[in-house]
């Protein structure tokens, strides 16, 4: 087992608004059983779609452990999002909301991280109906910034995971 820590810099803002993601995403996934999210259906694909049996059988082999995973990742990434936690975006001033805080990420974590911010980024492409990544959409169209972000956010982590060989 390493050491090894990933210091992701973040302003202020987009920490209090990635944790509220995670937040979302956890609560999503809770009620995921009782009101199926086409979002999440997303992350448990079908395997065998001209097969209905083989279907229901995985799905009744996976299902649970696959949402299981998904808490626990994104429990994770709460966790380390924990000191964004106590302020509201909205009481910040200007110059604190775009100071840089950095999460410090365990390398044991990473993949919960990747796994998640991953998920975040599919949920929301379903709900935006991307479908590939060279879809294009409006770069000033709000809906989509948060989906941009997302995926700019995951680039950068793999590139300092990448840069520490993790």
């Amino acid at each position: 087992m390493t050491d090894a820590v990933i210091r992701l810099p973040l302003a202020v803002v987009e920490g209090i608004h990635l944790a509220g993601l995670v937040e979302e995403f956890t609560d999503v996934l809770a009620g995921f059983d009782d009101e199926p999210d086409p979002g999440l259906v997303r992350l448990t694909p079908d395997p065998y779609p001209e097969d209905a049996e083989a279907s229901a059988e995985f799905a009744a082999a996976t299902h649970d452990d696959l949402l299981d995973r998904r808490t626990a990742d994104a429990a994770v990434v709460r966790n380390g999002l924990t000191p964004f936690l106590t302020t509201a975006a909205e009481d910040l001033a200007d110059d604190d909301a775009l100071a840089r805080q950095d999460v410090v990420i365990a390398a044991s974590d990473l993949d919960s991280w990747l796994r998640t911010l991953t998920a975040l980024r599919l949920v929301i492409a379903t709900r935006l109906d991307i479908t590939a990544e060279d879809d294009e959409h409006d770069l000033e169209d709000p809906r989509f910034g948060v989906y941009d972000w997302l995926g700019f956010r995951l680039d950068g982590l793999i590139a300092l995971a990448d840069a520490q060989d993790l």
